[in-house]
């Protein structure tokens, strides 16, 4: 049995119920990695230290979850420009000698980012008013017309979500819908430092008529709600009854889809499930983790970034078909994709 030479785990509590190692097991399969691991360990605000002090050379990254994405920067060196100014990073890598501080980056942002622009089109016809193509099957509006964005939720995940709609326009208007909208400043201090960010509102969840008018007037809603934190709204929308023709990420994935995307599909909108985040974030932190050795690097130069996707997406949804307990070992859930032919698509 091939030993393991390089090791990498998701972090959190609770974490066991994770979907990463799922993810990341079928990248290295596909990858011919067999000497990789991927894992979860259950790790606290308080036990993050002492756990990286812990680990030997063999360990080469980490995906970090709340609160840890913020409780590691003070133990890390930020590499990128979100990290940096979000002061929120969900990805670590290790030096294997020990000597250097974890190099930090957040992958979330491109996770959003990309969901957002791969989601099929919605039913507003951006092309009417002269709308620009993305790179993505996405239409945003031209630049002349702002893009009118409701982000759900302020905490740290709402950072993320701004941070990727300034990507994603030249100017967007944004709205931030939430229990107690003025608790985190730093998201109107984001908005203030971004560009292509030219409003910023911000209304209370409570406020049902006002925050179902501005869902209907905007092209694109995320929710950064944990977990059925939203299932309120959705009951809200199902009385309301409104049409809708933006697109919504819910970047929370269990259930799959959750009762909002349900309401927000069956009013006419166009709805994205956050397995499209997941695994997004995922192949960025692949590219990282196992890029950041030469045999790695070189192996994914050949198989093809947009390849590793593919996999990876297989995985999740083979994992949501099967059950989670027969599929935590991507190794064992997924069709061999190492072909000897890596440049053609799978």
């Amino acid at each position: 049995m091939t030993g393991v030479d390089h090791r990498c785990a998701v972090l959190g509590r609770p974490i066991s119920h994770s979907l990463s190692p799922v993810l990341h097991n079928a990248a290295y399969h596909a990858l011919g990695l067999d000497d990789w691991l991927y894992t979860w360990a259950e790790v606290g605000e308080d036990d993050l230290a002492g756990f990286l002090r812990s680990l030997d050379s063999t360990w080469t990254g980490l995906s970090l979850t709340m609160p840890l994405k913020r409780t590691v920067i003070p133990l890390g060196e930020c590499m990128d420009e979100w990290s940096t100014r979000l002061a929120v990073a969900n990805t670590a890598i290790l030096d294997s000698s020990g000597r250097n501080r974890p190099r930090l980056y957040n992958t979330d942002v491109e996770g959003i980012r990309q969901a957002i622009l791969n989601a099929p089109c919605g039913g507003r016809d951006a092309s009417s008013s002269g709308g620009r193509e993305t790179s993505g099957r996405l239409r945003l509006p031209s630049d002349a017309d702002p893009t009118r964005i409701a982000i759900i939720g302020n905490g740290n995940t709402a950072l993320s979500a701004v941070a990727a709609c300034s990507e994603l326009t030249d100017h967007g208007r944004i709205v931030v819908i939430a229990r107690h909208p003025g608790r985190n400043t730093a998201i109107l201090d984001l908005c203030d430092a971004l560009p292509s960010i030219h409003a910023f509102d911000a209304i209370s969840l409570d406020d049902v008529p006002a925050v179902l008018d501005r869902l209907v007037d905007s092209e694109i809603v995320i929710s950064t709600l944990p977990a059925h934190a939203a299932d309120s709204l959705a009951l809200s929308l199902r009385d309301r009854a409104p049409r809708l023709d933006g697109t919504l990420l819910d970047v929370a994935y269990d259930p799959m889809p959750s009762l909002l995307l349900r309401e927000w599909d069956r009013h006419g909108g166009t709805p994205i499930g956050g397995e499209h985040m997941l695994v997004h974030q995922a192949v960025a932190q692949v590219r990282l983790m196992v890029g950041s050795t030469a045999d790695g690097l070189a192996r994914i130069d050949s198989f093809g970034m947009d390849r590793i996707g593919e996999v990876m997406d297989r995985a999740l949804r083979n994992a949501v078909l099967n059950g989670r307990e027969s599929a935590m070992d991507g190794r064992t859930t997924v069709s061999d994709d190492r072909s000897d032919d890596r440049g053609r698509s799978s």
